[in-house]
């Protein structure tokens, strides 16, 4: 993954931010919109194109768009910085493979420490009937 390339590639909107901010939030678009084109990317591979899609496919349109929004700060340039981060991370959890899991053996000790624990807690409640005559 070649983070500058992809960073290129990204399409950044600024827009009017609702919430709090008083009279500035009609007057200032601090709100950050960004847009990626997965299909259009030339910095991605076409497997690691693939892995995107399978793992973030709740996130992406139908056409393959992945659109993010930042409007924690009341500045457009630290919202432009905190989603650029974001969108960054959220790619290399998409791209990250994991690892295969191994099939492992349960071990004898436990096997039997299992039936002796089993066997002791059955002795104990044949211990609590009372005895025949």
């Amino acid at each position: 993954m070649e983070t500058e390339k992809i960073i290129t590639e990204l399409n950044f909107k600024a827009v009017r931010s609702s919430g709090a901010g008083g009279q500035n939030v009609n007057k200032v678009s601090s709100k950050v919109v960004l847009t990626f084109d997965l299909n259009a990317s030339q910095a991605l591979t076409d497997e690691e194109k693939r892995l995107i899609e399978a793992k973030l496919a709740a996130k992406l349109t139908s056409e393959n768009l992945l659109i993010l929004n930042c409007d924690e700060d009341r500045s457009q340039l630290k919202n432009k910085a905190i989603v650029t981060k974001r969108f960054l991370e959220l790619i290399e959890k998409g791209l990250k493979v994991p690892k295969k899991r191994k099939a492992t053996k349960v071990p004898k000790s436990v096997i039997e420490k299992r039936l002796k624990d089993k066997s002791s807690v059955s002795e104990i409640k044949e211990n609590r009937k009372k005895p025949k005559l």
